[in-house]
């Protein structure tokens, strides 16, 4: 009983030590972005997709994001990343999360959005950047893509990022790899305001 007891003590603190580096009762964190290109700050939207903040915020504070690629690049369409080294090696995946995609918030320019593969509930740790209006990525019909916020900070640095060269990338067959890595440095997430 005094093993199992010390146990769930230990779950308990290792919980709420996690809650707290991932700063619950803040409903709108900051994240800094240090890329290759410049610094991009995204405010993100607890109220509207908790689960997906929570879990981007993991990756966030265990600096699993640091030293990432953005691997693909779309004109006019996206800026996606987070789930490769710059060897297009695969990087930890923790968990799948529920799809929050009918949260009400939009895939519009400047959002960040989870990227999925088609079924519904398969986002973990990619991510993207809309750089257009993209409503075809919304909930209709079909399970979208879900949005858990926005830039506020570096907005200019993510449409350099759509205009760099891309190619066909023979090794992972893939379109839209840019020539030269775009990389994520650092993530971090700011102080509360």
């Amino acid at each position: 009983m005094r093993i199992f007891s010390t146990l769930l003590l230990f779950l308990s603190l290792t919980c709420h030590a996690k809650d707290a580096e991932i700063d619950p009762d803040n409903l709108f964190p900051q994240v800094k972005l240090e890329t290759s290109m410049g610094v991009i700050i995204v405010e993100l939207d607890r109220i509207r997709a908790p689960l997906t903040v929570n879990n981007f915020l993991t990756y966030v504070i265990s600096g699993e994001y640091n030293n990432t690629i953005f691997h693909r690049i779309v004109p006019e369409f996206i800026v996606q990343g987070g789930g490769y080294t710059q060897d297009f090696e695969v990087k930890k995946i923790h968990k799948t999360i529920v799809n929050e995609s009918g949260n009400g918030l939009k895939n519009e320019l400047g959002t960040i959005a989870m990227a999925k593969e088609n079924h519904p509930h398969s986002a973990n740790r990619q991510f993207f950047f809309n750089i257009a209006d993209n409503s075809n990525l919304d909930p209709g019909r079909r399970w979208g893509y879900a949005v858990f916020g926005a830039i506020i900070e570096g907005q200019e640095v993510v449409d350099a990022m759509a205009l760099v060269a891309t190619k066909y990338n023979e090794e992972m067959d893939w379109e839209d790899v840019p020539i030269k890595p775009i990389m994520l440095i650092k993530a971090s997430l700011l102080p509360a305001i």
